[in-house]
């Protein structure tokens, strides 16, 4: 994990340019859109984005839409292609 994580931040000076550099992987690896349950209630994680100094999940259910943290997102079982990066994320964010 800790060469994925290097991997994706190799060229950043800063804590916003390892965000981007972590979501620039989940954007390529994690394979969106998939069906997760947020609170008992099935959403569908369309993609993922930098807001707000962190990394979330952009979910949605017929015209509800919101953002979840990758900190707070369960994940299905199985989990999508690429779950290994949100892994990552949550490794890195965590050491913050």
């Amino acid at each position: 994990m800790a060469e994925m994580i290097e991997e994706a931040i190799i060229d950043a000076h800063d804590y916003a340019e390892q965000l981007m550099g972590l979501e620039a992987a989940l954007e390529e690896s994690l394979a969106t859109p998939f069906e997760t349950k947020v609170l008992g209630v099935t959403v569908t994680v369309e993609s993922v984005s930098y807001q707000n100094g962190a990394i979330g999940a952009h979910c949605v259910r017929g015209d509800h839409q919101q953002v979840i943290s990758l900190m707070d997102l369960p994940l299905p079982e199985p989990p999508p292609e690429g779950w290994e990066w949100i892994a990552a994320y949550r490794y890195w964010a965590s050491r913050q």
